[in-house]
């Protein structure tokens, strides 16, 4: 008897969709040597099979809307692939002909939902509490989101597994012991990031600021860039390794985090970290990083260029912690739970 399948929903690859994208992408790559030792075949769907890691079967889906993929077209998919299990990030598809695990980041349109356009609030508050009271277990990468869940939605403790992220072998420090001069912010350029904010603690520290990440709202990106801010856009890997290795620090003013992925990735790379004490960035970073409130964030850059070898030294040791292989085998876990296996 051949292994069951499990068919991952890869569809935000190539999407550019930041940390959607690079959750899918790093679990897929964990698996192809985990998966076989668990027992399990993987494969992912996607628009974009050159971009599936070798050893996962790719499986080609475009579809000219979400709503036809989601309601005919996934669970055609599924039924003809005879999988045993889907995996999917938020929504699940309206029809499922077999069980399903749901990634289910945060519900920051639930905590603070002036951050997110109309449309996307309505769409994500019809199709996340469904499909967390739908799917057979629901995965998140913070303790924060687990608490949500159970508190917004009703969602036992049980039916959830925190499996944070990890970060990717390519952040790793420099060899250069220079000081960094300019502050990074990195994320989509959307309220939600409160880059304005941002802007306004490296100016108040001397420094600039550059922004990575793809342009969510264009009056934000010309504002930000009118007041002297330099936008990079979305970047691919390598050049954001080298944008955190030479920043005097990262900032985070986000407004709501699920987890933070930037934070992580910047003390791997060696960079001091600034953020607002949010729940799930406090769980990442813990001591290693300085923490001040919003109107304090300038006087934080300035502790974090003052103690950097402290910080540096604590963010790498704290950056150890969190493994995709490891994010990988939890999840391979609950595969197996809920197969039975």
């Amino acid at each position: 008897m051949s292994d069951p399948l499990v068919v991952v929903d890869a569809d935000v690859l190539g999407r550019r969709r930041t940390g959607d994208e690079t959750y899918v992408l790093n679990l897929l790559r964990a698996f192809v040597l985990l998966a076989p030792e668990a027992g399990l075949r993987i494969a992912a769907v996607t628009r974009h099979p050159e971009l599936i890691p070798d050893g996962i079967e790719p499986v080609e889906l475009s579809t000219p809307t979400q709503e036809l993929r989601m309601a005919l077209m996934l669970p055609r998919l599924l039924r003809g692939l005879g999988a045993a299990l889907g995996h999917f990030q938020h929504a699940l598809p309206l029809v499922l002909p077999c069980p399903a695990v749901v990634t289910i980041h945060d519900l920051s349109f639930e905590r603070e939902p002036g951050l997110m356009s109309r449309k996307d609030r309505l769409i994500f508050k019809a199709v996340v509490p469904r499909a967390a009271r739908r799917a057979k277990r629901v995965l998140t990468v913070s303790e924060r989101t687990r608490r949500d869940l159970r508190e917004l939605y009703g969602i036992p403790d049980a039916k959830i597994v925190v499996t944070p992220n990890g970060v990717g072998p390519a952040f790793t420090p420099s060899t250069k012991l220079a000081q960094g001069d300019y502050v990074l912010l990195v994320g989509a350029v959307q309220e939600r990031k409160n880059p304005l904010a941002a802007l306004a603690a490296a100016e108040s520290a001397g420094l600039p600021l550059v922004v990575a990440g793809p342009a969510k709202d264009e009056a934000l990106v010309r504002e930000l860039e009118r007041r002297g801010a330099r936008i990079a856009g979305y970047v691919a890997e390598d050049e954001l390794v080298e944008l955190y290795r030479g920043a005097a620090c990262l900032i985070q003013p986000s407004r709501y985090e699920g987890f933070g992925l930037p934070v992580l990735e910047a003390m791997a790379c060696g960079t001091p970290v600034v953020a607002v004490p949010e729940p799930a960035l406090k769980e990442v970073a813990g001591e290693a990083a300085v923490w001040a409130e919003v109107h304090e964030l300038g006087n934080g850059i300035r502790r974090a260029v003052a103690d950097r070898d402290r910080l540096v030294a604590a963010g790498l040791d704290r950056a150890r912690l969190f493994s995709w292989p490891e994010s990988a085998r939890r999840t391979l876990e609950v595969y197996r739970e809920v197969l039975g296996r």
